[in-house]
């Protein structure tokens, strides 16, 4: 049976494990989950795939698996031609990886996602924004950039000392690329100070070309939509204002 991907190209976690299958040849069908109609809070979705209602999911087989971490570290130990250097033999450098991958979903996605959910994706489906947990989410999100750029960049061009990108990298990557959402003038303020992970980034897409540009693709047309639409609203509320 071909794997099934479930997911959506606007949640960072779904682009992560979509590149991870076309960087390494591996034949899978995506299906969609419209995220942003809550089609993975269905009854249907959360009993077939996801108790947990998150996206990305997977069908392999008879394995039904969700979390993103999890299920980059099965595709890159089950399926055949998946280059070493994504998952290392070595129990060593994997543990290393696996403190990379606990460490982005204790620190550095609660920050990232923190200020673009509460920042900009729900203010645009009607949801006020709560300012003292967009001040503490962009708080979170400066003092993982720095562990980022100090601590897991230090040594090498990849994460964790790395000559060659691992599945941390490409998660945490797809993670950093979520900003691309905020305004141009928040983006340069956050990233500008971390030229090391500026040049990760790069040696990412370098790394994973063509397909983290494609598999990006979708998130740069959305950021392009968001910002005709925060315009708009901006607009709107100064008209109002003068009124």
């Amino acid at each position: 049976m071909v794997l099934k991907v479930y997911g959506h190209r606007i949640s960072e976690p779904s682009r992560a494990v979509l590149i991870f299958c076309k960087i390494n040849r591996i034949d899978f069908e995506e299906i969609q989950v419209e995220v942003l109609k809550g089609q993975h809070f269905s009854p249907e979705y959360r009993a077939i795939l996801s108790p947990m209602r998150q996206i990305p999911a997977i069908v392999d087989g008879h394995l039904k698996l969700f979390e993103s971490h999890a299920i980059l570290i099965h595709l890159s130990s089950s399926f055949p031609g998946v280059a070493s250097h994504w998952y290392p033999v070595d129990p060593s450098k994997r543990a290393k990886i696996h403190s990379i991958l606990d460490w982005h979903h204790s620190y550095l996605r609660r920050g990232a996602a923190g200020l673009v959910s509460n920042s900009i994706l729900l203010p645009l489906n009607g949801i006020p924004s709560n300012p003292n947990i967009v001040i503490q989410a962009e708080e979170i999100l400066l003092r993982s950039l720095s562990k980022l750029e100090n601590v897991w960049l230090k040594d090498e061009r990849f994460l964790g000392g790395n000559t060659q990108p691992s599945i941390a990298d490409l998660s945490l990557a797809c993670e950093v690329m979520q900003l691309e959402l905020l305004s141009d003038e928040d983006y340069h303020r956050i990233l500008s100070p971390y030229k090391k992970v500026k040049k990760w980034i790069e040696d990412v897409r370098s790394a994973t070309k063509p397909y983290f540009d494609e598999i990006h693709e979708y998130l740069f047309e959305s950021q392009k939509g968001i910002r005709e639409k925060m315009a708009t609203q901006s607009g709107k509320k100064k008209v109002r204002a003068k009124i």
